[in-house]
């Protein structure tokens, strides 16, 4: 029997991954001020409206949730999918997700 891979964030960080991506009800549009914990550096707020504000802030997000709540309260399954192939991301982050989520990998 095989001990299942644990994919790391960061050293020391396991990867927080959602069980589905429907479950990503986090909002789509204008701006969203995310909290000190997962973005300590000004400015909080993130414009989604703007291509590369959401690539950021989903950066943030996927490679700082702790627990699976923060990941459900700021992204949104249809867009993380859109924008997956863009996310600069660490190869655990990566790795984690598209082992979880097969439509992710294509």
């Amino acid at each position: 029997m095989t001990s299942p891979v644990v994919h790391l964030a960061r050293p020391h960080r396991p990867v927080v991954v959602a069980g589905s991506l429907r479950e990503l009800t986090g909002p789509r549009h204008g701006p969203v001020e995310l909290p000190l914990r997962l973005w300590w550096g000004p400015p909080r707020a993130f414009d989604l409206d703007r291509p590369d504000e959401l690539l950021w802030m989903y950066e943030n997000v996927l490679r700082e949730a702790v627990r699976a709540e923060e990941l459900r309260s700021y992204l949104h399954g249809p867009t993380l999918v859109r924008v997956w192939p863009r996310l600069n991301l660490p190869r655990g982050v990566r790795a984690a997700w598209e082992a979880r989520h097969r439509t992710l990998s294509r």
